[in-house]
């Protein structure tokens, strides 16, 4: 090869290199034009949107409340309770329930089974109701609708029949129903209610052992002499001045007997509880009687003593007229043929006497029938609506509700240690 062909190829190397060189600059020169007009179209469009939103916040501001929307949704998902996992934490522990809830359920029902039955029965009665107003026939009933009585505003009794129920506060009262005569179902005791309450009650296990152990902190603790000992003298038993075991027997007797008035019909319930049904009815016919025996003894008590009253007048008007009648026949046998007119005279005096004292004696026995027969319009008439009757069935305990509560009770316990991590953690 000569140097003609060698400079040859030289040339058209360099040539080469030009136009690669030429066409690389076009190129990013072209790119640069391009990134410019798209940086401009950009930056256009944002002054655009700028000047239509305002109020769009930058960037940075998006940022940051995406965030907070993230951390709220996370707050959100931390408070919510998993129902799932909750069921599978339970079924996790599922021999627990398997094992305790049979277990509960034998010891609730040897524990209720233990506990003595009651017996509830009723009686109801409805009395004369005194000195109606017929014009208030209508007020009086919307009156009752609200709650009050107008008889009682109506009647002139100290004691108007909605405190009827207030006399199982009396000591008195109570106490009144301790010699009642009372024979269990089985006839096994036949006895006063007194005695039945002291000595004839059951008591479950618990209680006697509850029982013992007061008993033992007695012991610990001796009595002082000046305690309180209430009656100490069975002749003379006052109910006002109880120990602190009759307070506790009237206490139960409280808790026992209830009494209760409709304020709109007027018509009183009674009623009785007891560990025998036919100690329970008995109790409750015989609260009736006291009840209806004090309601009479109160309405009548007036009357009965203008009976009294009237009745005493009328002994003595009849004592003293049957004197004078004596002293007038005598003093007429012994001057039969009198001629004195002194002797006539003092016959004559002895007649206007005794016939006095006879229109005395008279007019009180017309007020004696008169009294009695107040006394008879003021004494209550008693209706009774309702009878008590022998329970068959006992009213407490409910044993299937208490073992049913205790069963649930365990249930609930199981599952709440089961799953209170899931729950602390949703509360956190």
């Amino acid at each position: 090869m000569n140097r003609f062909d060698i400079k040859c190829k030289w040339e058209e190397f360099q040539k080469k290199r030009e136009q690669k060189k030429a066409a690389a600059s076009s190129e990013s020169e072209s790119k640069d034009t391009i990134e410019e007009s798209t940086l401009e179209t950009s930056t256009e469009e944002q002054v655009d949107t700028q000047a239509e939103s305002p109020s769009t916040p930058s960037a940075p501001t998006m940022t940051k409340d995406t965030t907070t929307t993230k951390d709220t949704a996370t707050t959100d998902e931390d408070d919510t309770i998993d129902l799932r996992e909750i069921g599978r934490r339970l079924w996790k522990k599922k021999w627990w329930f398997v094992a305790l809830l049979p277990v509960a359920a034998v010891v609730s029902a040897i524990i209720i089974v233990d506990v003595p039955r009651t017996y509830t029965t009723s009686t109801t009665m409805a009395p004369e109701i005194e000195n109606p107003v017929s014009s208030g026939g209508a007020l009086s009933s919307i009156a009752a609708s609200f709650g009050f009585d107008m008889s009682a505003v109506q009647s002139t009794d100290a004691i108007s029949p909605t405190l009827y129920p207030d006399l199982m506060e009396d000591n008195g009262f109570v106490a009144s129903l301790f010699n009642i005569r009372v024979v269990t179902a089985d006839k096994s005791v036949d006895t006063t209610y007194y005695a039945y309450m002291r000595y004839h009650q059951d008591q479950s296990w618990l209680s006697q052992q509850g029982d013992t152990i007061m008993k033992k902190i007695e012991k610990m603790f001796p009595k002082s002499n000046n305690e309180f000992k209430g009656n100490t003298s069975k002749s003379q038993f006052n109910p006002y001045f109880l120990s602190k075991k009759d307070d506790g027997i009237v206490n139960k007797m409280r808790d026992d007997i209830g009494i209760s008035v409709d304020k709109k019909t007027g018509v009183i319930s009674i009623t009785a509880t007891a560990q025998d049904p036919l100690v329970c009815q008995t109790l409750a016919d015989s609260v009736r009687e006291r009840l209806q025996n004090f309601i009479i003894k109160y309405r009548t008590n007036k009357a009965r003593r203008d009976v009294e009253y009237y009745e005493k007048l009328a002994d003595d008007a009849r004592a003293e007229y049957e004197k004078t009648r004596r002293l007038y026949a005598k003093t007429a046998d012994e001057n039969l043929d009198v001629i004195l007119e002194s002797e006539k005279s003092k016959i004559e005096d002895l007649e206007n006497t005794m016939q006095m004292q006879y229109n005395t004696y008279t007019a009180m026995n017309t007020q004696l029938e008169a009294a009695r027969a107040k006394l008879r319009q003021y004494t209550p008439v008693f209706t009774m609506v309702k009878g008590a009757d022998v329970p068959i069935k006992a009213t407490s305990p409910k044993r299937m509700i208490f073992v049913a509560f205790c069963v649930f009770l365990t249930f609930f316990i199981i599952a709440f240690f089961s799953v209170k991590d899931l729950l602390f953690k949703s509360k956190r």
